[in-house]
């Protein structure tokens, strides 16, 4: 079984879009249960009409609900301990649950995962990945919003992360990753960047099929499995691609409902827009991961809906039975071994 901790209270709506997505979760995954966090007289109510999630669930009241506009400073101090969002991270630190899922303050959820679950061995910033639906298939997209800003060595940090759990979700034997950057020419680029690009070429890491540079539209295009960039261009480029897709489906449902010419050919080819539909559907690049952390944390989208959030969880599921902690350990300890020691290093210098 698979135990999942819930922050009910999170995101816009609540326990009264929560719980019902956990309900779609049950549906296509027998084997998981949950751990429900949150206020008593708001997510009792609506547990009570779901019976079947009650049964599958262990409900812990909470004094406080991190709100959606509290800085990171103001939830850690007033919802340490107590706060729904704190014990539905707590649990998986104490081995009561496998993943936590929160649709809560992005800012208050990154600052309480680091303070609980702490970073992971040779990790200064953790990052926040996302799934990106690609022309080809999926690829895997960080830093989307964690850290501004990233050092050579956090680039590549990112890197090794973004390929383990490229290999744990997507099951590829070495995943093919990418820096982007503003081409594909070496010269190109910040020094940060193209110093990264350097460090990762001579690593040569089994655990990635390093690619070299990548641009903004070889991520659409699938050009690699994982593409690294630091939190302030990923964000945006994620915040993009969210509003292009929203754009093009207004520009099709205008399309389609302008004449009774376009209205008749759209009964004719409704399956094909079905399927574009489902393409273009955002919510499934629902759910930002932890990733360097000493356990999975998963933030949806704080606007989702049912399915959206659904879509979270299911994400934190293939996690979560794909062992990705153990596998980012594995390539990170692989990494940091085949590092130069600062007495080698040393040493080298004096003979030279």
């Amino acid at each position: 079984m698979i135990r999942i901790s819930i922050d009910a209270m999170g995101g816009d709506h609540g326990p009264a879009v929560v719980l019902p997505g956990l309900m779609k979760v049950i549906e296509r995954r027998p084997d998981v249960t949950f751990l429900l966090f949150g206020l008593a007289e708001e997510v009792e109510p609506v547990l009570a009409k779901l019976p079947r999630l009650a049964a599958l669930s262990e409900f812990h009241h909470c004094e406080v609900s991190v709100r959606m506009d509290d800085k990171p400073s103001q939830a850690l101090r007033h919802g340490r301990w107590k706060s729904s969002m704190w014990r539905a991270i707590e649990a998986v630190k104490n081995g009561d649950a496998d993943v936590c899922i929160s649709a809560g303050n992005t800012g208050a959820l990154m600052a309480m995962s680091k303070f609980c679950l702490r970073p992971m061995a040779n990790i200064e910033r953790p990052a926040i990945a996302a799934i990106w639906p690609t022309m080809r298939s999926e690829c895997v997209v960080l830093d989307v919003g964690a850290n501004i800003g990233a050092d050579p060595q956090q680039l590549v940090d990112h890197a090794i992360l973004g390929a383990a759990m490229a290999h744990s979700i997507f099951q590829l034997d070495r995943p093919a990753v990418g820096l982007l950057n503003v081409g594909v020419e070496e010269i190109k680029g910040q020094e940060d960047v193209r110093e990264a690009g350097r460090m990762l070429r001579e690593a040569a890491l089994p655990s990635m099929d390093y690619r070299g540079f990548v641009e903004g539209d070889d991520i659409a295009k699938g050009t690699v499995d994982v593409v690294v960039t630091e939190g302030f261009s990923g964000n945006i480029a994620l915040k993009t691609a969210e509003g292009t897709a929203r754009q093009i489906g207004e520009y099709l449902r205008e399309a389609m409902s302008r004449t009774l010419l376009a209205r008749i050919g759209y009964v004719f080819a409704r399956s094909a827009f079905r399927r574009l539909r489902e393409k273009l559907d955002v919510r499934k690049i629902n759910g930002g991961v932890f990733l360097g952390l000493n356990g999975i944390v998963v933030k949806s989208h704080g606007g989702a809906d049912e399915e959206g959030f659904a879509a979270a969880v299911d994400l934190g599921y293939d996690m979560a039975r794909r062992r990705l902690i153990d596998t980012i350990r594995e390539q990170l300890e692989h990494f940091h071994d085949r590092q130069p020691k600062p007495e080698a290093a040393a040493a080298d210098g004096v003979a030279t």
